[in-house]
């Protein structure tokens, strides 16, 4: 049995983790490792690629600055999250304000030492990123489309520096770009949706706040009918292996999503669309391991 004080920090440990959102930053490691070994670096052999310190540090410097991120956000965000997510609010706020302070300055120093291994450029790269996130967390996510776009390019950001790291300027890296960039952007489009009432409380000025439900449809609409155009593009023009079995998912997906928009009138049905993308996302990092099995294992 545990201890009063046992069962104190592990409800603190349990906090502390859902403020950094711990899940999402596992998926992302995992996600960067199999970019680099799939995408990125498919012309080096596994295992000098998963032995590579260089990439281990930028995927180190990348989830402390991911953690730091959602920290800040949540500091911000804190009076929105208690009208919009009650319970994960008082689980979160079982660590002080000034603990989460305390643990953001934290990561990003460590987030700067883990770059500094690599490079002056990664730690010039990385304290762009940490700035840009505040920014975005402090001021731009007030702002409608403009909080939307920057939040997608801050999400796909630490897939930017690997790429930047390997120089693999090949078509097919860029054509998943787009497509994991659209897919963020109709994610952080649909929160808004969600989180609507918080955002009318509080003033934010995102797209569905000023510009209405409909028109954030119709936008939403756009940009999926963009994401299912480059699925396609993607499954016609490039060697993707049995990674087309997840872009006819995706589309089908998609198309689910669309039906389901324009009938969702509630939060309930919002999170339902919100969860969809989710799950197109994190499929996505998994599928690509059907890019090509037997390449790898040559590679090993």
């Amino acid at each position: 049995m545990l201890s009063r004080r046992q069962k104190h920090i592990l409800l603190k440990f349990f906090s502390l983790f859902s403020v950094v959102r711990g899940y999402n930053i596992l998926v992302i490691v995992i996600a960067q490792y199999l970019a680099s070994v799939y995408i990125f670096a498919n012309h080096l052999p596994v295992k000098s690629v998963l032995l590579d310190l260089n990439l281990l540090m930028l995927v180190m410097a990348s989830s402390a600055t991911i953690a730091a991120g959602y920290i800040i956000n949540n500091f911000y965000d804190s009076e929105k999250d208690l009208i919009n997510r009650p319970q994960k609010t008082m689980l979160d706020r079982l660590v002080s304000q000034n603990t989460k302070l305390s643990f953001y300055f934290v990561l990003n120093f460590l987030a700067v030492i883990f770059a500094s291994y690599v490079s002056f450029k990664a730690v010039v790269f990385f304290a762009l990123y940490i700035l840009a996130i505040w920014m975005y967390s402090h001021r731009l996510k007030k702002q409608p489309m403009v909080g939307n776009i920057v939040s997608a390019i801050l999400t796909v950001t630490p897939f930017f520096a690997i790429f930047i790291y390997y120089r693999n300027f090949e078509m097919v890296v860029f054509a998943h770009a787009i497509f994991l960039f659209l897919l963020v952007s109709m994610r952080e489009l649909t929160k808004d949706l969600e989180n609507i009432k918080g955002d009318l409380a509080l003033n934010y000025r995102t797209v569905p706040v000023v510009h209405g439900e409909k028109i954030s449809k119709f936008m939403l609409s756009i940009v999926a009918l963009l994401t299912i155009t480059t699925a396609f593009i993607l499954v016609r023009y490039f060697e993707i292996g049995h990674m087309y079995y997840f872009f006819y998912l995706a589309v089908l997906l998609l198309f689910i999503y669309l039906v389901i928009l324009w009938k969702s009138k509630k939060k309930t049905h919002y999170l339902l669309l919100h969860n969809i993308l989710k799950l197109i996302i994190v499929a996505g990092v998994f599928s690509i391991l059907l890019i090509d099995v037997s390449i790898v294992l040559n590679r090993i």
